[in-house]
């Protein structure tokens, strides 16, 4: 059996096209991971089901396990596409662990002078891919909510 071997001019073997594929596929890694890295780590989307609109001007809490209690680490309020497209501060790094994030409704429903049987959803999730993006969405009425992992 013979192997096609690159040698170049001066006897020694020519590893250009073995290290090519591997440089392109590190430096499209990279690529990937700064894109990734550009984005904040946690976003979420709050949709009133009842009106099929947005829930904009809802404030929501994010809070970190620590022991027996919860450490907030950041508050944001929906935008009037009932989204906070960047829930996590700059700093802490998002690291593993147990998380929450409280959607206050009550308050919402309140200035739409509207009863509710939830005046917070407090929603807990684990975080066990720091590098990984987090979406959590809130399907919302007066009387109940459905809550997922989105993307």
């Amino acid at each position: 059996m013979r192997y096609n071997t690159a040698v170049n001019n001066t006897g020694e073997m020519d590893m250009t096209k073995y290290l090519a594929p591997s440089l392109f596929a590190l430096v499209m890694t990279a690529s990937a991971g700064a894109f990734a890295a550009g984005q904040n780590p946690l976003s979420v989307h709050i949709l009133n089901q009842q009106t099929g609109t947005p829930a904009a001007g809802v404030s929501v809490v994010l809070e970190k396990k620590q022991g027996d209690s919860w450490e907030k680490i950041n508050t944001a309020t929906t935008d009037d596409d009932g989204r906070i497209k960047a829930l996590w501060p700059e700093k802490p790094a998002v690291t593993v662990g147990d998380y929450r994030v409280v959607f206050k409704t009550g308050s919402y429903f309140s200035a739409q002078k509207l009863d509710s049987f939830f005046p917070e959803i407090p929603v807990e999730f684990h975080i066990n891919k720091p590098d990984e993006h987090y979406h959590v969405p809130l399907l919302l009425s007066q009387y109940g909510y459905a809550t997922y992992r989105g993307s």
